[in-house]
Order: structure tokens, then sequence, then C-alpha cells
């Protein structure tokens, strides 16, 4: 599933985080690539030991946990370090395809990858993240705090910007439930779910719908 979502910042988190990173130290961003990444990777990212580094993670980790939407569709079990990437003129990061094992002393696996847009869209030109799929290669330029999550074994890139600046936060998970189809199964019966919840107070459906959600968890989460 590739999935849009909308305002997972607000705008006091937004403005906190776009103010930090103008006046942040960035380095290369070949610095995290796999090796086939660096070859097509050129764009700068915040210093993994700046001082506003783990603040702005805190945030974005924050915002999140209480994303309902995030939380079941990814369903995470670990999550690398998030990055915070800086596009500008001229910058672009050629198609690629995520490593799918992640860390060093700790390893994981890479089942979900996610962009979280932090800049205007009309301040830059360019910079699309472009998601190769069995429908096609799918574009995606979102509104600032605006979020796609997508499968990490999908080929992608992003364009070249040809004007302004493009800020974005990135990191990929580990989720609970392995295989997509039964995240996606999942997904759907805990959307139905929620609708039931907010239409009429508990009834027999939902609770056999609860019931069958909790039990297909016990067989596919791994934990």
């Amino acid at each position: 599933m590739i999935i849009p979502m909308a305002n997972i910042l607000t705008g006091e988190e937004l403005e906190l985080i776009v103010d930090s990173l103008q006046e942040a130290e960035f380095v290369d961003g070949k610095l995290t690539a796999g090796w086939y990444a660096q070859k097509v990777k050129n764009n700068t990212q915040l210093k993994n030991d700046a001082h506003q580094t783990q603040e702005l993670r805190d945030v974005v980790s924050a915002a999140l946990k209480r994303s309902s939407l995030f939380q079941i569709a990814a369903r995470p079990k670990a999550m690398r370090p998030i990055i915070f990437s800086r596009y500008q003129e001229g910058m672009y990061y050629g198609t690629h395809v995520d490593n799918a094992i992640m860390g060093k002393e700790k390893l994981m696996r890479s089942d979900l990858s996610f962009t979280l847009f932090l800049s205007d869209p009309t301040t830059y030109t360019g910079g699309e993240l472009v998601i190769e799929s069995t429908q096609g290669e799918q574009a995606f330029k979102l509104e600032a705090g605006s979020l796609i999550l997508y499968p990490s074994t999908t080929l992608h890139r992003v364009e070249p910007v040809t004007a302004g600046e493009r800020l974005a936060a990135i990191s990929w998970i580990q989720s609970l439930i392995r295989e997509t189809g039964d995240r996606e199964i999942l997904f759907d019966l805990d959307t139905v779910c929620n609708s039931l919840s907010q239409q009429s107070s508990t009834t027999t459906e939902f609770d056999l719908l609860s019931k069958s959600i909790a039990n297909l968890l016990r067989k596919w989460a791994e934990v």
C-alpha cells in the first residue's frame, strides 16, 4: 500500500523543525546510503550529532505515535533514526531500492519507508518523490507536514530540484506484520472497525470484527 497522510505535524511543530533546520549543519547524504544508492544520491542531511538532531527526531516520533492512521497502516515494531534531508537546486536521488537490512549493532528489516514533507510545495520546483509500482509510476509532492508511507521493496527516486529548497524527514520501519497483504487486510478491518465505533455504540458486529482483528494479530504478528 502507498498511503498519503495529511497533517502529521501541527503548524507549531512544523515551524519549529523548519526554523531549526535553517540554522543547522548539513553533511553529504552519501554517508548513510548503501553502496549502490551512493552512486545515485545527491543531497545533504542534518548532521547526526548536531545539537538539534535528537530534539527534532523526538518531535517527529511523537507525531507518528499519536497518528492513529500511521499506527494502523505501519504497525511499527522498530524504526531507524529519522534523517532530515535537504535538496537544493540541482540535487536529486536517482532510482534505487532501500536496503533490506539496516543497522550495525542492532539489525532491522526494512518493510516500510516514509517521507514527511517539510517544505511548502510552492517554494520549490521539482523534487517529486516518484514510486514505481505495478500500476506504473506515481509522483508525490505533498503539503508541508504531510507524509507518504510506502513499501521499502519499491524502486523510487526524488526528481531533481530545479529551484528552491526541499526539506523532508525520512525513515524506515520494521512492521509487526511482515507480509504486505496481511498488513493491508488488518488496515482495512481496522478502518471499518473505527468507522463502526463512530457511528454507534458497541454492537455484536463490532465485537466480532474486533475479535477477528485481535486473532489475526496473534496469527501474524512477529514480536
